[in-house]
């Protein structure tokens, strides 16, 4: 139990980590949605991808966040209310996936982008 302990003297490297996990998943997935640029799934594209980039670089961090919140905020009503997909299912991706983007991204908002970030090293 007490391994562990040691890394509590690292608390930027979690803000790091969840950045880099969440931005990472953004831009994979922002391949897709520009394909069809001119419309309205391009442009949530086009906001995954700059979102998931300053994610990874630390860049404006809270507000990346913030807006790649809300994409999945959209995300998981369009599942839930419009396609009916409950928040788990074996037979297809249910929504837990965008709400843990979510509370991902909440996190960021709340706790900063770490020290390890351009934010950082421009206060």
């Amino acid at each position: 139990m007490n391994a562990l302990i040691p890394l509590l003297g690292y608390p930027d490297m979690a803000p790091l980590f969840l950045r880099l996990a969440i931005g990472i998943v953004f831009l994979v997935h922002s391949r897709g949605k520009l394909k069809n640029i001119n419309s309205f799934m391009g442009f949530i594209g086009i906001c995954a991808l700059l979102g998931g980039a300053a994610l990874v670089l630390g860049f404006l961090t809270q507000w990346a966040a913030l807006g790649l919140a809300i994409i999945m905020v959209g995300a998981a009503y369009k599942k839930h209310f419009e396609w009916k997909v409950p928040f788990f299912t074996l037979e297809k991706m249910g929504w837990e996936y965008d709400f843990v983007l979510f509370a991902g991204c909440l996190a960021l908002i709340f706790m900063g982008p770490g020290a390890y970030s351009v934010d950082m090293m421009w206060l």
